[in-house]
């Protein structure tokens, strides 16, 4: 059936993904990728899941969710790509679905409706992720684990609460997509100066909800000259930007498109670490020491391992430290939600 050089790599790489730990199970025999999407039939899901199937780096796409994933798989592997992809559904299958997987991104979850709080979505979400991330804990425990689902400010510490009870917790290869808020003011501003927006770089730093959101205006680039009253409007409007999408929808949608754009962005800087090639700067909501908060969202660059470099805090004028201040404190209320929830599981 094998020739003897083929068998051999056929019987490491299952010896390697058969032996679970995070050295083993994702020693690469070559550099293509496998790659899962939970929440694959979901709004965020199928849109990153098309996505995805067009990068030439993802040679196993799998993709998982509760229900409707099957068809999804069963449309994309009619696309003209070079990925495999496969669906796989329910509870029963989310360890087959991470098993010895590179990246896992998580989407899975309800999106918030109106009038709905964060901490009441964290109620319902929370739970959906932690099945998630004790599955990854023990079938990928090396994986560059991908958060999307919401609320990001707990959600992700949480999940660190779980694979460090697992004693696989890297804090180098947990995120939380972040990009979105940068997409947003990348957008906002690339409109109003009238240029690309793939011209404008500006960090946005702190977390992912309103006021803890934090685009430092004063570091963008091309410099925005505008009035005061101009960039307090901006700010205001990158940090309500999901309020504006739910009511355009009026109330039956969340950011979905938008979403999955910015996923896919953040996925690709991953992979391109992973590759070993340099990689641009991309802010994520990682494990950190830059604030008080020990969770805090700042640019990064990325390698084989994950984080390569938390390049911390840009320069900050003095109405952006106040707004710092504020954004820190209610960091920590949402990291301790977050690690509470797991401890009271115990």
């Amino acid at each position: 059936m094998f020739g003897g050089r083929t068998k051999c790599l056929f019987l490491a790489k299952n010896y390697l993904c058969s032996h679970r730990s995070p050295i083993r199970c994702h020693l690469q025999l070559q550099r293509n990728f496998r790659v899962a999407v939970i929440g694959a039939s979901g709004g965020i899901g199928q849109p990153l899941s098309l996505l995805m199937m067009k990068d030439h780096r993802i040679k196993d796409l799998r993709l998982h969710d509760v229900q409707g994933v099957k068809g999804v798989a069963a449309d994309l592997s009619h696309v003209s790509a070079p990925a495999s992809v496969r669906g796989m559904q329910g509870p029963e299958e989310i360890e087959k679905a991470v098993e010895c997987c590179d990246v896992v991104v998580i989407t899975a979850g309800l999106a918030r409706k109106p009038g709905m709080t964060r901490e009441q979505l964290f109620e319902v979400n929370g739970n959906i992720v932690m099945a998630t991330v004790t599955a990854i804990a023990k079938k990928s425990p090396g994986a560059m684990v991908v958060i999307v689902t919401n609320p990001v400010n707990a959600i992700v510490p949480m999940a660190a609460e779980v694979l460090r009870q697992h004693k696989v917790y890297d804090p180098k290869r947990l995120f939380g997509v972040t990009t979105l808020d940068c997409v947003r003011a990348e957008r906002f501003i690339g409109d109003y100066l009238k240029i690309s927006p793939t011209k404008v770089k500006i960090p946005v730093i702190g977390g992912h909800a309103g006021t803890t959101i934090l685009p430092i205006m004063s570091q963008c680039q091309p410099p925005l000259n505008a009035s005061q009253e101009c960039i307090e409007s901006m700010i205001k409007r990158i940090q309500n930007g999901g309020e504006e999408i739910i009511k355009a929808k009026e109330g039956k949608g969340s950011a979905t498109l938008s979403m999955a754009f910015a996923a896919h962005r953040f996925v690709d800087v991953l992979l391109k670490g992973l590759k070993g090639e340099k990689t641009p700067l991309e802010c994520a909501y990682v494990e950190s020491n830059v604030t008080d908060a020990c969770f805090f969202a700042t640019p990064l660059s990325f390698n084989k391992n994950g984080i390569a470099k938390n390049h911390g805090l840009p320069c900050l004028d003095k109405s952006e430290k106040e707004a710092l201040k504020s954004a820190v404190k209610q960091l920590q209320q949402s990291i301790e939600l977050g690690i509470n929830h797991v401890k009271c599981k115990k």
